[in-house]
């Protein structure tokens, strides 16, 4: 894909994705990554397809490669509450495209179309399987924001997030019955505003 916007005279095109939509807990994360023409690495893939360990050592190939461009950022859980997942993500997915520089000409963006995605873009659905690009960003997006939920582990052990990462797991979901929800938990989330209503009512 990304060698046909070039044969075309696209030259700077970035694959963008996202990690940590669904989880009940922490920030959701997106990539923006541009990659020289002809870069190949070993093992490259979607990152779910990946073992940890494995999207650990291309992480670290990716980040420490100098030819690859790459931009992080981030939605918080105040502006997941305020704005809803979806929004927050389409809006951390245009915050890292703008952290490159020079910007990208494209976007190709794993998942549907972004609307209102301020650079030119298309969606790409299952991108991360089929850009090279995408599969790049999905792997810094989705490394990136595990390496927060451990940082978040240390600091509420109670909750098992260095395992689930957030996700509304069996050990979680009691985790958050018996201690209730901390500061980085999305009240707004099913079963989480379930939780609250009913100690609400009590």
């Amino acid at each position: 894909m990304e060698d046909s916007l070039r044969f075309a005279g696209t030259l700077r095109v970035a694959g963008i994705d996202e990690a940590g939509r669904g989880p009940l807990a922490g920030p959701v994360s997106a990539a923006a990554v541009i990659l020289p023409a002809g870069y190949s690495l070993e093992w490259l893939d979607d990152s779910k397809k990946m073992s940890a360990a494995r999207r650990e050592k291309v992480f670290e190939a990716l980040i420490g490669d100098g030819q690859v461009e790459w931009a992080l950022a981030y939605g918080e859980v105040e502006e997941i509450e305020e704005i809803n997942i979806l929004r927050s993500t389409h809006a951390a997915m245009a915050r890292a495209a703008a952290e490159l520089s020079p910007g990208p000409d494209y976007c190709l963006i794993d998942g549907l179309e972004v609307p209102g995605f301020p650079l030119p873009s298309n969606g790409v659905v299952k991108g991360d399987g089929i850009s090279l690009s995408i599969a790049a960003a999905s792997v810094i997006a989705k490394v990136s924001r595990d390496r927060r939920m451990l940082e978040y582990a240390e600091e509420f052990p109670e909750y098992g997030f260095e395992k689930h990462k957030g996700y509304g797991t069996k050990v979680h979901l009691e985790a958050l019955r018996i201690h209730g929800p901390c500061r980085i938990h999305r009240k707004t989330f099913q079963p989480i505003a379930d939780l609250l209503a009913a100690a609400a009512e009590e």
